[in-house]
């Protein structure tokens, strides 16, 4: 919930108070910030004891909690992506 609430006030920031002359270095940040994270959880879970036991256990777990949202969100962009973003053929394009 802690995460939710920190997140929601980072996008309050960037898009109410956060100088858009600054949004090279932002991004750059971001990238950063994101490294730093992929890696201490790295670090996190590579110093647990039995680790690499547990890991044959949580693989198909893992899968499954990457897996799935995968394919819905798959199932729910690709026909609306149809829908609105391809021109059909056939159709002319509205000229102002």
């Amino acid at each position: 919930m802690e995460t939710m609430l920190i997140m929601c006030a980072g996008v309050l920031v960037g898009a109410t108070v956060f100088p858009a002359r600054l949004k090279v270095w932002n991004s750059r940040l971001q990238v950063a910030m994101t490294a730093l994270l992929i890696f201490t959880m790295g670090v996190g879970l590579g110093s647990r004891p039995g680790f690499l036991a547990e890991l044959g256990e949580m693989g198909l777990d893992s899968l499954l909690f990457a897996a799935v949202p995968i394919l819905l969100s798959v199932a729910a962009v690709y026909p609306l992506s149809r829908r609105f973003l391809e021109k059909r053929e056939g159709e002319e394009e509205d000229s102002p």
